[in-house]
């Protein structure tokens, strides 16, 4: 019996019971949607957190002081001019942060201020949307002049033809000079959500001293990560005078590593939530089987009937392996369709978008193909091996 003759009689036997093979095809369904959605999600998870360790700056090496003893921060603008001189650096952007009410005419938010310099954008990969970032002027003569995040301009209702404004920032008047191109991000650190403004003005009337929190650096040749770390690493050890055995009162963060290892860790979640999502999968593998078994039950005269007049059984087995396969991939395309909604649907609320992988639609469709294989073997081999005489007695 040709393949096509086969699968004419699976439509048709289908097409006669259609509750009981929508029921069947049901934990198929539900199966093979769950592993599409939740593949999709560690999928998206994965992306999301790449782009945004991304989004932190190109080749970032962050550099902060060592957490612990009530000790004040050790890093200055000198170190950061000093780790400048380095070869290989590609710009380096020391940073203070404080927290203050920024008023705009008669709109207002509490947002973060950073003090930095004109290489912050470098570092932290920002781009300037609307007029000009900090410049060496700005920085050597300490002028109120401030750079918006895009969330907190939109939040003041500035725009491109509020530059050169006038806005509070925690009672000091500044000059507006430039708006940041939207990075993205939502939650307490969207990165669109800060005024920038000179690091010596920062250090002069909101938090005083001449220490900085951190020292952002943005190493040329992503080759040299490490290499930039251990050079780093020496000459902050030499400028703050500390022994070969003092435990260093900074530490240096290599973003690759970081980002390696949230790519590893989500790599991890999303196979165990598709080993987890699997288990509905053979759950209604096994109600396949079930109602296959009771199909062969039903037709065991039909059977019988084919045996007697010369159909062998492989042409039996063949029927009711068929019958299994299109149950279980009629249920495998339905389960993927569902799966991409579902899933397109968690990525539009969660706010990284839908991510689509045709690896894990292959691999679903042939998951659902083992599955009516696996199942329905043995279903089709009980109908093989029915005696003809006993099968056209059985009642």
């Amino acid at each position: 019996m040709s393949l096509r003759e086969l699968l004419r009689l699976s439509l048709s036997r289908l097409r006669t019971h259609r509750l009981r093979a929508a029921l069947t095809m049901l934990g198929v369904i539900i199966g093979v949607a769950s592993v599409v959605a939740l593949v999709g999600v560690g999928q998206g998870t994965t992306s999301n957190i790449t782009n945004r360790l991304a989004g932190l700056g190109t080749n970032l090496l962050t550099i902060s002081p060592t957490v612990g003893g009530g000790t004040a921060s050790t890093l200055t603008l000198g170190d950061a001019e000093a780790i400048a001189k380095l070869d290989g650096i590609g710009g380096v952007a020391p940073e203070i942060t404080t927290t203050a009410t920024v008023t705009a005419g008669t709109e207002s938010t509490t947002t973060t201020v950073v003090g930095t310099t004109p290489s912050y954008p470098t570092v932290r990969a920002y781009e300037v949307w609307q007029g000009t970032f900090l410049t060496d002027p700005s920085l050597d003569h300490d002028l109120r002049v401030a750079v918006l995040g895009a969330t907190t301009a939109s939040t003041l209702g500035l725009g491109a033809a509020d530059l050169g404004t006038e806005i509070s920032v925690g009672g000091l008047p500044f000059r507006v000079i430039g708006i940041l191109q939207a990075k993205g991000g939502t939650g307490f650190q969207d990165p669109d959500d800060q005024v920038i403004v000179p690091i010596g003005v920062v250090q002069k009337y909101f938090v005083g001293g001449d220490s900085v929190r951190t020292i952002g650096v943005s190493v040329s040749d992503p080759g040299r990560m490490t290499a930039a770390s251990a050079e780093i690493t020496a000459l902050l050890r030499d400028r703050h005078e500390l022994a070969a055995t003092d435990t260093a009162d900074f530490n240096v963060f290599n973003q690759t590593q970081l980002l390696e290892a949230a790519s590893s860790i989500s790599a991890t979640l999303t196979l165990l939530l598709g080993g987890i999502a699997s288990i509905s999968l053979i759950v209604g593998g096994i109600g396949i089987m079930n109602i296959m078994l009771v199909s062969v039950r039903e037709r065991t005269r039909e059977i019988g009937i084919r045996k007697a007049i010369g159909a062998r059984g492989r042409d039996i087995l063949a029927q009711f392996l068929v019958e299994a396969l299109t149950l279980s991939l009629l249920g495998g395309f339905i389960g993927i369709v569902v799966g991409l909604v579902v899933s397109a649907g968690i990525g539009r609320v969660a706010g990284w978008g839908f991510t689509f992988n045709p690896v894990t639609l292959v691999a679903a469709t042939l998951f659902s193909l083992v599955v009516g294989v696996v199942f329905g073997v043995w279903p089709a081999r009980q109908a093989a091996r029915l005696n003809p005489i006993a099968a056209l007695r059985f009642e």
